[in-house]
C-alpha cells in the first residue's frame, strides 16, 4: 500500500524558539517513521529553521500559503520565488484563508498554477464538491496536473480550535474524498482535514479513499502528534 501522508499544519503558532523546541523533541522519533510521509507546515518565519533542522531526513517541509503574485510591489507578500528551494509542499485554499482573508476560487487557482510552475506540490483544500466544481470549471491546470497535487477534503465545520474537536463522520468523509477523484476522473491523492486527533486518526486513515490527513490542533504539541502517528501505525490496514 502507498504510505499515508501526514501533514502537520501549525497555523499561526510557534515562534522560532518554539519551532526549534518542537523539532528537538520530535525529530528522532520522526526519523524512525517508515510507514508514513511526514510533512511539517510551519509559519513563514519558521520555515528556514525547520528546513535546516530536517535537512537530510525523510521529513518534508511545507508552507501554509503563498502569494498569488509572482513578484513585485506587493508589500508583505511571500512569493513563490521566496519559497523556491525552501519547501517541497504548500497548503493553499484553506477555509480559514477564505473566512478571514477573503480569498476567492480564482486566487487559489492562481496559487496552484504558480506552485506547479516551480515544482512545489500544492496541498489544495476543498471544502465541498461544489467548490471542486468551480476549480475544475475555471482551473484547467488543476485537472491536467492532478497527479502532482495533494487534495484535502476539509469541511469548514469540522475544523478544530480552542481545544474542541468536531470531526465529520469517517464514512461521510470517505464518500466525499472519493468524490474528488471521481469528479477529476483520475486517481489522485486525497487527505481528510478536520479535527483529526490521536483518538480518531485510525478511523479516518483506514478509509479506502483517504490517503492521510491534514492535522491542525493535534500537531502543535510534539507528544500528541507522535501519539497520533503511533496510533495510525497500529491500525493501518492493507488497502
Amino acid at each position: 500500500m502507498k504510505k499515508p501522508l501526514v501533514v502537520a499544519n501549525w497555523k499561526a503558532t510557534k515562534t522560532i524558539k518554539e519551532t526549534i523546541e518542537w523539532i528537538n523533541k520530535a525529530k528522532t522519533a520522526l526519523e524512525e517513521v517508515t510507514y508514513a510521509q511526514i510533512i511539517i507546515g510551519a509559519s513563514y518565519v519558521s520555515l528556514p529553521v525547520a528546513a535546516s533542522l530536517f535537512e537530510g531526513t525523510t521529513v518534508k517541509v511545507s508552507a501554509q500559503d503563498v502569494s498569488k503574485f509572482q513578484k513585485g510591489a506587493y508589500t508583505g507578500e511571500v512569493t513563490i520565488e521566496m519559497l523556491d528551494g525552501l519547501v517541497d509542499y504548500c497548503i493553499v485554499g484553506h477555509s480559514e484563508r477564505r473566512k478571514y482573508f477573503g480569498e476567492t476560487d480564482d486566487d487559489v487557482i492562481e496559487k496552484v498554477k504558480l506552485l506547479l510552475k516551480y515544482d512545489i506540490t500544492p496541498i489544495l483544500c476543498v471544502s465541498d464538491l461544489s467548490q471542486l466544481d468551480a476549480y475544475i470549471a475555471r482551473g484547467k491546470e488543476i485537472v491536467d496536473s492532478a497527479e502532482k497535487t495533494v487534495f484535502v477534503y476539509e469541511p469548514p465545520g469540522a475544523i478544530s480550535g480552542g481545544g474542541v474537536y468536531r470531526p465529520e463522520d469517517p464514512g461521510v468523509a470517505n464518500e466525499n474524498a472519493s468524490g474528488i477523484g471521481n469528479k477529476i476522473n483520475k486517481k489522485v491523492t486525497t487527505l481528510y482535514g478536520g479535527s483529526i486527533n490521536p483518538e480518531n486518526a485510525n478511523l479516518f486513515f483506514s478509509q479506502a479513499a483517504i490517503d492521510g490527513g491534514l492535522i491542525g490542533q493535534a500537531s502543535t504539541e510534539p507528544q500528541g502528534f507522535l501519539e497520533l502517528l503511533s496510533n495510525v501505525k497500529l491500525n493501518l490496514p492493507a488497502k
